[in-house]
Formats: structure tokens, C-alpha cells, sequence
């Protein structure tokens, strides 16, 4: 059976998906539309939740939170001036990565020491930081719903309970 956290993990991509998808639709100008709001553009939340979801596989994959973090950061500006379709692309190719590290791990509730530069060092499990990825972005993909109405559009559903009918 798979882990709880894997079938999380899925939720998250088909849920990423199902917000690309909805962009694509949209007028172009919409995606890099400058507004005041969370992020200053959609495409910049995207890049977020692609960068952040970037740094935790570098961790999940024994980099130091720290490095991850230091790796992510330089990448930024180079994600957050990629188009849609290949925002696509790139997810796509970090969630085959994802799924691949994830398959490979005997134990999703091995423990990893997380040294938060932010914080303090935490001992936590591989499926809590798959849980954080899912959350983050679904947080995130909250306050692009927030956004696409703010400039008039509707968003999509990307609940959880119709993740399950899909």
C-alpha cells in the first residue's frame, strides 16, 4: 500500500496541475500582472511554490537545509522569468524527481535532523516535510485563487476531496 504521504505527494502535483491548466486559459497578461497582493505577480507565486518544493527535495536528498535554502535563493530569479508552459515543464520534471527519491525510501517516517536557520534543529520524519510541501503550496494556491479574483478571473478547485473523484 502506498504511504499516506505519497498519496499526499500525488494531491500536490495533480492539484499544481490543475492550477497551470487554469492559467493556460487565462488571458497571457494575466500570469505577470503586477498587483498589490501577496506576491506581486501570479508567476511569482508559482516560482515560490516551485523554489520551495525544489529546496525540499534537496533536503529530502541529504543536502543541509541551509545549502538547500542558499540553492533555491539563486535560482530564483532565473525561475521567476520563466514563462507558463515552461513552469509547466519544470514542474513536471521536479515532481518525477519527487516521486522517484520518494519510491526509493523504505521508511517514510525515517528521521532526518533539520537544522532551520530560522529557527532551531528539529528531528523530523520524511513524510512530515512531504506533508509541508503539499501544504505550502496549497496555501499558496489559496492566495492565487485570492489573486485571479482580485483581477476579475475565477480560479479552479484544487480541493483534496475532488483530487479523490479525478
Amino acid at each position: 500500500m502506498t504511504h499516506p504521504a505519497i498519496q499526499m505527494y500525488d494531491y500536490h502535483v495533480w492539484a499544481n496541475q490543475t492550477m497551470l491548466n487554469r492559467l493556460k486559459e487565462l488571458p497571457q497578461d494575466v500570469y505577470n500582472k503586477e498587483i498589490q497582493s501577496v506576491f506581486s505577480t501570479i508567476s511569482k507565486a508559482i516560482a515560490h511554490i516551485y523554489l520551495v518544493d525544489a529546496c525540499w527535495l534537496d533536503i529530502i536528498s541529504g543536502k543541509s537545509m541551509r545549502e538547500a535554502m542558499a540553492d533555491s535563493a539563486q535560482l530564483t530569479a532565473g525561475v521567476e522569468s520563466k514563462g507558463i508552459e515552461e513552469m509547466e515543464k519544470m514542474y513536471v520534471q521536479i515532481s518525477e524527481q519527487f516521486k522517484t527519491l520518494l519510491n526509493q525510501q523504505e521508511n517514510m517516517e525515517k528521521r532526518i535532523m533539520l537544522d532551520n536557520p530560522y529557527t532551531r534543529p528539529r528531528d523530523t520524519s520524511l513524510s512530515e516535510m512531504v506533508l509541508q510541501v503539499v501544504n505550502h503550496a496549497t496555501y499558496h494556491r489559496g492566495n492565487i485563487t485570492a489573486m485571479l479574483r482580485q483581477m476579475g478571473h475565477t480560479s479552479v478547485m484544487t480541493e483534496y476531496a475532488l483530487y479523490w473523484y479525478s
